[in-house]
């Protein structure tokens, strides 16, 4: 697992996470949107003389975003004596927050970027650039600043549309071709690294199609034109001045590697985004999983391509059309599936109640299945369809699937429960258990179900949890 940054700035803090359908955009303006230029530069260009006049033109379409948050315990006293600058683990976590500072609210502040779409004043950036936020204030090049309000966000995929009233003369950025972006092309990052506005800097496309753990839809841009807190929703140009990426992530313990989100991911999202202020997805109703050559192997596959059906959910559209366990899916609608992550997204491009053809492989026989396509609920229907809460301790528990498994960071082999979600001031909260923990052991007895770990925990008032939290290990908790 990659310990990634989120490049907006809080409270002068690097935030570390760890942890992405294309229908084009509706009402937004059709002028910006070049659809037949080429993104691509074309013969072995060397390093260009300048980027100044690229610069100057894209200037007016980046925007500063500054939010204000309230948040509740650590208070900026505890943040600015044992946070951590450059992100790094606090050490006196699991010692806890202080017990008089937990209750305190503070007013987190917070920079980012982004980038102007059309004269309707529609802006793109990331959804942890705004997650949350009480106030919203963006700032043109032209110094003025006005107050914006979230039209919507897409957590899967870090994306989210903002829009300020009353701005005239806004000067939108094209958006490009991102499958057009080969590999060693020049492209240039805009932002606010640090709050210091309308930065420009420069390199080349590293890598396409980078997947680096921070949801079910990863197809990352990676570059090595420097990407720095500050940088998150500021736009990828090409040389052309089009908008390519989306600037998001940087690796923390790399220096150089810097990630951005496809603007041909991103079209459709903010397609919808304007239109409803949400993302519909489709829905298939199974856990998956690569093959791998073992497998391959296994179900005599010789092109060892296809996706593992790992399992199966009751009632959903899958069940009904009849796709077991242990199938392979080798494509829908005569388009060749390769990989989980090729099937995750080509299912959710998928528009809600169309019927679809899924041509898998039982028992080394190939059939075509129809499968009416449902709409996918996140992040609860990843896990199953109705998590178990339990009441007493505050958390929502499910089993793991394969799908969830790569979401929280573990890997797909592990065993136990998951946990999907922690209520604010809940014994749980109190105790020390996050989302996306996985529970091993219940006063070491193993559990890997849902129904053992509820019977577990009524046979003691006390109990310690055997903990596998991604990127840290195992973790003893104690309640009660």
């Amino acid at each position: 697992m990659i310990h990634i940054y989120k490049n907006n700035i809080i409270g002068g803090l690097v935030i570390i996470l760890t942890a992405g359908f294309i229908w084009g955009l509706s009402s937004l303006d059709s002028e910006v949107i070049a659809k037949d230029a080429p993104a691509a530069e074309s013969g072995a260009m060397m390093v260009p003389a300048s980027f100044s006049e690229l610069a100057q033109q894209a200037q007016p379409g980046v925007v500063n975003i500054r939010t204000v948050k309230t948040v509740e315990g650590g208070g900026p006293v505890f943040r600015h004596f044992f946070g951590d600058p450059f992100g790094r683990k606090n050490p006196f976590e699991n010692f806890g927050p202080f017990s008089d500072e937990r209750q305190r609210e503070f007013k987190q502040r917070s920079l980012g970027s982004g980038f102007i779409i059309d004269r309707d004043g529609h802006i793109v950036t990331n959804n942890h650039v705004i997650e949350g936020a009480d106030e919203i204030t963006v700032r043109l090049s032209n110094d003025k600043e006005y107050d914006a309000e979230i039209v919507g966000r897409d957590p899967n995929t870090d994306l989210a549309l903002i829009k300020i009233k009353g701005a005239t003369d806004l000067v939108p950025l094209k958006l490009g071709d991102s499958d057009r972006l080969t590999v060693g092309s020049w492209v240039v990052a805009m932002g606010s690294p640090f709050g210091l506005e309308q930065t420009v800097t420069a390199g080349i496309v590293s890598a396409k199609g980078r997947v680096i753990g921070s949801g079910p839809y990863d197809d990352f841009i990676q570059t090595d034109a420097s990407i720095n807190p500050g940088n998150s929703g500021g736009p990828l140009l090409n040389m052309n001045g089009e908008v390519v990426g989306i600037n998001t992530a940087i690796v923390a313990q790399g220096q150089g590697i810097g990630f951005a989100i496809p603007v041909n991911l991103a079209q459709g999202i903010i397609r919808q985004l304007e239109e409803s202020g949400s993302v519909t997805r489709g829905w298939l109703g199974v856990g998956i999983q690569d093959l791998t050559p073992e497998l391959a192997e296994y179900y005599g596959i010789a092109d060892k391509k296809g996706v593992l059906v790992a399992k199966v959910f009751e009632g959903d559209p899958a069940d009904k059309a009849g796709i077991k366990a242990n199938d392979i899916i080798v494509a829908v609608d005569d388009k060749p599936i390769k990989t989980s992550r090729e099937l995750t997204g080509t299912i959710a491009d998928i528009p809600v109640g169309q019927k679809i053809a899924i041509t898998i492989l039982r028992d080394g026989k190939q059939k075509t299945v129809k499968v009416k396509i449902a709409k996918r609920d996140d992040p609860e229907r990843l896990a199953q369809r109705e998590p178990e809460q339990n009441g007493e301790l505050g958390i929502q528990i499910a089993e793991l699937t394969p799908e969830m498994a790569k979401r929280y960071g573990h890997s797909e082999t592990e065993k136990g429960v998951l946990v999907v979600a922690v209520a604010s001031g809940s014994k749980a909260a109190e105790a020390g258990i996050r989302q996306g923990d996985l529970v091993k052991e219940v006063n070491r007895k193993p559990v890997t179900t849902v129904s053992k770990l509820r019977a577990e925990l009524k046979k003691d008032a006390k109990i310690q949890l055997l903990v596998k939290r991604p990127n840290a290990g195992f973790i003893v908790i104690k309640i009660g």
